[in-house]
């Protein structure tokens, strides 16, 4: 106990023990048994993500104190017991009937402090309230979807009175009221759920979107499923809330798994079998098709399983349709074509350059074709499509959008866009650093004052058309911005009030009389914990490569889940003077970025940074 008399529960507790797979200790309760074989490590904390260390709840020993009651209860709710009955007999009759940890979980940065009691709060029942506190960083909901927040104050109190729990017996200790779901420290919550993507298809097209949510790491409490049965009953429950207005499901309406089933496991030719709960004629032909890709593709991120084939089958145990890995790539956003991602980046003279694929020897970078490679107009930022043969560039003074094949020598075409900045204007407040979506559509923010705007370029050549954003005022502006390949999510560089923030924007595309009406609406914070954010980049279908830095912090290169999430094993070497960052679709090619200090360097996957060119800027993929 501290010298401010307050006691702290979970993985900050001194003298708490963890092992692999077990957990022992020296309190009465809220901890396993020590193992009596093996060596045993003492350890401050659980690694985020070391799903190797196990906690094993224990009842409450008989006339246990108040305080072990409300430790022990803590320390259970993060074990992996089933139903969370042990968690149950720390509560009163009446609250372990109404507690439902499966309808949300709070996410603090460490695990929760409880602090003493105020003897004093309820004399009529002789109960007494401990208060719980922490920082909140993020929430859980109950179809699985991580909501990040900045880090806020925490403040809830578990309340415990004397109830008969045995007849003959004299009254226990016992919590009657609690707050809703489970309270995890980060260190718990990541060590007990991981990250998945379920995938499903953008509204009206043939490819899908990934939606991640998190699952338990190994069997859920509550459900008794396993990961991977966890994993296809979450994507047969639907979308998330915030993904759903611009996706579509092929599931009909109450699809689910067939009662009872709570393993899911391939069999020797790596197929595996997932019995439903609705008739055949009901999914048949083209809609289990889909249904199945879209299971082939969530499984595919699981790394407990491998599924080459899905076999849907009826209520009654009918094979509906089967469904090879093969088949189910060609619905994915970004297609596998067998050739290397190639990078690119823009020399002193504005020239597009584009860099050899990865490898271990650096090679000189060479000149694209056509008028962007050769610089007739100098560039100060570029984007190049999904398909490799077309590059979009920003004229250096920002003015203007050009559009041209990166593959054939052609002459100047005219600029796509002009930016409505006056001819004074600063370079900052002209056109931002344009993108493309998987769709072949063009995306850019043109940052002029008073006129300030998101454009959209069907295909990269037609008639442009002004992106409806009812959040974008006087008050704030896009400093860059990137599309999804799936073209249905949009990570903006946001500044307003001084501070530039990350923001992941939700796309959707509507058929108007004249023109397609599209609009990026619902902004949702992706790095709420950093201060300030100043280089971002698609890493693959729901993961950001970031630049920024933490309150206080020093600038760090850091992997982020669309959603927000992160672990501490995310924080990519650290390399001074990072101006802008271009991450690969497939983590096999490496990251490039651009340095103050050092020019264009590389970080291959397992390797350290290495310099490329000495000077250049602007570094991208294609996208």
């Amino acid at each position: 106990m501290g010298a401010d008399g307050r006691r702290r529960a979970g993985r900050g507790r001194g003298g708490r023990v963890l092992v692999l797979a077990a957990c022992g200790g020296l309190l009465a309760t809220g901890c396993a048994t020590m193992p009596d074989s093996g060596d045993v490590q003492a350890v401050r904390g659980a690694n985020p993500g070391d799903s190797q260390v196990r906690v094993y709840a224990v009842a409450p020993r008989e006339n246990a104190t108040p305080d072990e009651i409300v430790d022990g209860f803590l320390e259970a709710m993060t074990s992996d017991d089933p139903g969370f009955a042990t968690a149950r007999k720390y509560l009163t009759s009446q609250a372990a009937k109404s507690w439902k940890p499966e309808e949300s979980i709070t996410v603090l940065a460490t695990a929760p402090d409880r602090e003493q009691p105020d003897r004093n709060a309820d004399p009529e029942n002789q109960g007494r309230a401990y208060p719980i506190s922490g920082r909140k960083i993020a929430t859980v909901d109950a179809r699985h979807a991580y909501q990040p927040n900045s880090p806020v104050e925490y403040a809830q109190a578990i309340h415990v009175v004397q109830e008969a729990v045995a007849e003959g017996k004299d009254k226990e200790w016992r919590i009657d009221s609690l707050p809703s779901g489970l309270v995890l420290g980060e260190p718990d919550f990541l060590r007990n759920y991981r990250s998945v993507n379920k995938y499903y298809f953008a509204s009206g097209e043939d490819w899908l979107v990934a939606d991640p949510v998190y699952i338990r790491q190994r069997q859920d409490p509550v459900t008794r499923m396993d990961p991977v049965t966890q994993t296809v009953r979450a994507l047969l429950a639907g979308p998330t809330h915030w993904l759903r207005p611009a996706v579509d499901s092929t599931f009909p309406s109450g699809t689910e798994l067939k009662k009872g089933v709570t393993t899911l496991t391939t069999d020797d030719q790596s197929t595996l079998k997932v019995p439903l709960s609705v008739k055949s004629d009901r999914f048949g032909g083209e809609v289990c098709r889909r249904l199945a890709a879209q299971l082939l593709v969530t499984l595919g991120d699981l790394p407990s399983v491998r599924v080459d084939q899905v076999e849907l089958q009826d209520v009654e145990g009918g094979v509906v349709c089967r469904l090879g890995k093969e088949q189910a790539a060609e619905f994915e956003a970004v297609q596998d074509t067998g050739q290397v991602e190639t990078p690119y980046f823009l020399d002193d003279n504005g020239r597009m350059m584009a860099l050899a694929p990865g490898g271990k020897d650096v090679v000189q970078p060479t000149e694209v074709p056509g008028p962007l490679g050769s610089g007739v107009v100098p560039l100060g930022s570029l984007a190049v499509a999904r398909g490799g043969t077309r590059a979009a560039g920003v004229s250096e003074d920002g003015s203007s959008l050009y559009v041209s094949s990166i593959t054939t020598e052609q002459e100047q075409l005219p600029p796509v866009l002009r930016s409505k900045a006056a001819v004074t204007a600063a370079t900052k407040d002209r056109l931002s650093q344009p993108s493309w979506d998987g769709r072949g559509d063009l995306w850019i923010a043109d940052r002029a004052r008073g006129h300030q705007r998101l454009v959209v370029v069907p295909d990269g050549t037609g008639k442009w058309i002004e992106v409806r954003t009812p959040w974008l005022g006087e008050d704030t502006r896009v400093e860059s911005l990137r599309v999804s390949a799936d073209g249905v999510r949009i990570a903006l560089l946001i500044t307003r009030d001084g501070k530039t923030t990350l923001q992941i924007g939700r796309i959707e595309r509507q058929d108007g009389a004249d023109e397609q009406v599209v609009s990026v609406v619902d902004l949702q914070p992706a790095a709420p914990r950093m201060e300030s954010v100043s280089s971002v980049s698609w890493a693959g279908p729901s993961r950001l490569v970031v630049v920024g830095r933490e309150a206080g912090g020093v600038q760090q290169i850091r992997y982020l889940q669309t959603d927000g999430s992160t672990s501490a094993s995310s924080v990519l070497p650290g390399l001074n003077g990072v101006n802008a960052v271009a991450a690969p679709h497939e983590e096999t090619e490496p990251l490039v970025v651009e340095s103050g200090n050092d020019g264009i360097v590389r970080l291959m996957p397992g390797a350290n940074w290495q310099p490329v060119v000495k000077s250049g800027s602007a570094p991208v993929y294609p996208g």
